[in-house]
C-alpha cells in the first residue's frame, strides 16, 4: 500500500534520482563494509565499518525502493521509454564500477583459479590454497581447499584477467568487472531482441530483468561470472530464435562451459531448430543436430583453453555446510531432529534431502516443457533455471537471475511476473556486503540502515515538491 500511494506521485525521472542515491550510498558504504583486501578489512565493530553498513543498506534499500517505484511507472500513462530504462540503468550501476567488491569474494576465487591455470596448477583438483600468495590469501577460508565448479570458458578469461593484471589484485578485480559488464551489455541486447519476438513490452523487460536490483548488485557490485553466462545464453537464443539454431546451439553450450545450468538452454535451441524442420522425425533430427554441435563446440572450446575435462567431474563440488537453500535447510532441520532422537541416519538427511531436491528439479523441468516448451520454449527454459535455483542443493541470490531474465524477455503479464519481482526485492536484502553471515549487531546495523531509507521514501511522499507529480498524474489520466 505504501508503494502503491508513492507511485502516484514520484515521477520516473525522480525514481531515477532516488535509485542514484541508493546507488551512491551503497558505493560508499562499500569502501568500508564491502568484500574488501584482507588488506584493507575493518574490526566488523568499528566505527567505520559499523557506518559503512549502515550506509551499504540504506542505499540498498533506497535502490530496491527506487527501482520498485519504477515499475509502477512503467504501465503508467506516460511510460518511460526503453531508452529512458538505459539512461537510468547507467546512472544506477556507474558508481558500483569504482566501489570494492560487494556481497560476496567470489570475484577474489575467479582471480586465485586464473593464477593457477597459468601457473600450471590443475584447478579442478586443487584449491587456491596449492596456490599460495596474495590472490590465494583473498579468497574465503571455505572455499581454500576447493577445486573450481566452472567450465573452460570461464577460466579462459580469467587467466587472461590475471594476465594483463600481473596478479595485482586491485587491478583484477577491475578486470574482472570488465568481464562482467560485457556479459551485461549481452544480455540487455538480447533482452531486447528476445522481447520483441516473444511479444513482450520492451520497457517492462528490460526493467524486470536489466534494472533489477539483484543485476546491479551482483552482475556489477559483485562481478559474478553469470553475466557471461546469461549473456551467452541471451545470445544463443536470440540467434535460435532468429532462424539461426546452430549458431544458437554454439553460443549455448560456450554458456554452459562458464557455469553448468545454462545448458538447459539446448532444449530451447532444439525446439525451436524442431520447429524449422519440416517432414518426418523432425524433433529427433534438431536434438540430434543439437546435441552434435554442443558436443563439437566442448571439445573445442576445452582444446583451446588446455585445461581439459576435469570440470565435468568438479560438477560434484560440495555446497557449504551452513547454505541456505531450501533442501539443505530441510536436511539441517531433520538431521537435527533425528539427532534429538538418537537416531544413527541423521547424516543422511541432508543427502537424501538434496537428492530428492534434484528430483524435484527434473519432475518440474518436465512438467514446464510438456505444457509450454512448443509455444513459449524461451519462456518454459526461464521457468525451468528458476527451478534449478530454487530446488538445488546451493543457492545465492544472483542464482534467480538465471531464469528470471528469460522471464522478463517472454512470460505474460500476471503472477510468475510479480513473483519473480518480489523474490527479487528479498533476495537483495538476503546478503551482506562483505559477503559472510551476519552476526546480531551487523544485523541491527542493517536493520537501522534499511529504515532510514524508508524513513526517506516516506519524506520523499510528502515533499511539497512532488506534490505536482500528483496532479500530473491526475492530469494525465
Amino acid at each position: 500500500m505504501f508503494l502503491r500511494r508513492v507511485a502516484l506521485v514520484v515521477h520516473p525521472h525522480q525514481c531515477a534520482l532516488l535509485g542514484l542515491a541508493g546507488s551512491l550510498a551503497l558505493a560508499a558504504g562499500g569502501k568500508t563494509a564491502g568484500a574488501l583486501p584482507v588488506a584493507d578489512v575493518l574490526v566488523p565493530d568499528s566505527g567505520g565499518a559499523a557506518l559503512g553498513l549502515v550506509s551499504t543498506y540504506f542505499g540498498l534499500v533506497l535502490l530496491v525502493g527506487a527501482w520498485l517505484l519504477l515499475g509502477r511507472a512503467v504501465p503508467g500513462p506516460r511510460p518511460p521509454s526503453p531508452r529512458d530504462l538505459l539512461l537510468t540503468l547507467a546512472v544506477w550501476a556507474a558508481p558500483l564500477l569504482a566501489a570494492p567488491p560487494l556481497f560476496s569474494r567470489d570475484v577474489y576465487s575467479y582471480l586465485a583459479q586464473g593464477a593457477m591455470v597459468d601457473a600450471r596448477i590443475d584447478v579442478y583438483v586443487h584449491g587456491p590454497a596449492r596456490l599460495g600468495g596474495p590472490l590465494a590469501a583473498e579468497v574465503a577460508p571455505l572455499w581454500q581447499h576447493t577445486p573450481a565448479p566452472y567450465g573452460p570458458v570461464s577460466l579462459a578469461f580469467e587467466t587472461a584477467v590475471v594476465g594483463a593484471s600481473r596478479t595485482e589484485v586491485s587491478a583484477g578485480v577491475f578486470g574482472m568487472r570488465l568481464v562482467a559488464l560485457v556479459g551485461v551489455a549481452l544480455m540487455i541486447l538480447a533482452l531486447l531482441a528476445l522481447a520483441r519476438r516473444c511479444g513482450t513490452d520492451p520497457a517492462a523487460a528490460l526493467w524486470l530483468g536489466a534494472l533489477n536490483p539483484l543485476l546491479l548488485i551482483h552482475l556489477v557490485g559483485g562481478a559474478h561470472n553469470d553475466a557471461v553466462m546469461i549473456g551467452l545464453l541471451g545470445a544463443g537464443l536470440v540467434a535460435a530464435t532468429g532462424r539461426w539454431p546452430a549458431c544458437g546451439a554454439v553460443l549455448v553450450t560456450l554458456a554452459a562451459l562458464v557455469k553448468a545450468p545454462a545448458a538447459l538452454g539446448l532444449l530451447a535451441v532444439a525446439a525451436l531448430w524442431a520447429g524449422l524442420l519440416t517432414g518426418r522425425w523432425r524433433r529427433t533430427r534438431a536434438a540430434l543436430a543439437t546435441g552434435a554441435l554442443a558436443l563439437g563446440t566442448t571439445g573445442a572450446a576445452t582444446a583451446v583453453a588446455g585445461t581439459g575435462y576435469g570440470w565435468i567431474t568438479a560438477l560434484t563440488t560440495p555446497v557449504s555446510p551452513d547454505n541456505w537453500a531450501l533442501t539443505s535447510a530441510l536436511g539441517r532441520a531433520t538431521g537435527a531432529a533425528l539427532d534429538a532422537l538418537g537416531s544413527g541416519l541423521a547424516p543422511l538427511a541432508t543427502p537424501a534431502w538434496h537428492a530428492l531436491g534434484l528430483l524435484a528439479t527434473a519432475v518440474t523441468v518436465a512438467v514446464v516443457w510438456l505444457r509450454a516448451s512448443r509455444s513459449r520454449p524461451v519462456y518454459a527454459l526461464g521457468l525451468s533455471l528458476v527451478a534449478v535455483a530454487a530446488l538445488g542443493p546451493a543457492i545465492r541470490p544472483w542464482y534467480l537471475l538465471w531464469g528470471l531474465f528469460l522471464i522478463a524477455a517472454a512470460a505474460p503479464s500476471g503472477p510468475v511476473r510479480r513473483a519473480v519481482a518480489a523474490a527479487s526485492g528479498v533476495l537483495a536484502l538476503a546478503v551482506l556486503p562483505s559477503g559472510f553471515a551476519p552476526d546480531r549487531q551487523q544485523l541491527t546495523l542493517a536493520v537501522c540502515g534499511g529504515a532510514l531509507a524508508l524513513l526517506t521514501l516516506w519524506c520523499v511522499k510528502r515533499a511539497p515538491r512532488l506534490a505536482a507529480g500528483d496532479r500530473w498524474t491526475e492530469h494525465a489520466a
